[in-house]
């Protein structure tokens, strides 16, 4: 029978086979190693810096556009306000007609104004949705020329 030796303190025989060779690494490969990782190490710090500045970038660009949706909203509001105190004014207009003929004048003369009030409205709802879509969209795009500018030949 064999004993096995198994004491705390016990080595392998020496020319195991799975010993690593003692060898010095060459200086050639230890510095390509080297540059390697000073290079991934430089990668990193980029594209880290990158990201963050992408992500203010796009910080900036929802918080501008929530403002500018509560500005839009809050004109929606204002809007319909108006349209709504105008059809209660054509109401009490109507509700003190007298003839068929004054019915056809009351009514003419609101819908003529109505439709400049709506034309100007939405004239100024559409500058205003141009005013919030160019805003919220000037951090995009000054973070993509500067993102761009060394790249472009």
């Amino acid at each position: 029978m064999k004993e096995n030796n198994t004491k705390a303190g016990a080595t392998k025989p020496a020319g195991s086979p799975f010993d690593m060779p003692k060898m010095e690494t060459p200086q050639a490969l230890r510095q390509f190693a080297e540059n390697g990782a000073a290079q991934a190490k430089q990668s990193y710090e980029k594209m880290s810096a990158a990201t963050a500045e992408a992500s203010n970038l796009i910080q900036t660009s929802c918080t501008t556009a929530a403002k500018g949706a509560m500005e839009y909203n809050a004109k929606l509001m204002e809007i319909a306000c108006a349209n709504a105190n105008a059809a209660f004014d054509y109401a009490r207009e109507l509700n003190g007609v007298k003839s068929p003929a004054q019915f056809l004048e009351v009514t003419t003369e609101h819908a003529r104004k109505r439709f400049g009030v709506f034309s100007e409205q939405a004239k100024e709802l559409a500058a205003l949705a141009q005013k919030v879509a160019s805003e919220t969209a000037e951090p995009l795009k000054a973070g993509a020329a500067k993102a761009f500018q060394g790249h472009v030949s």
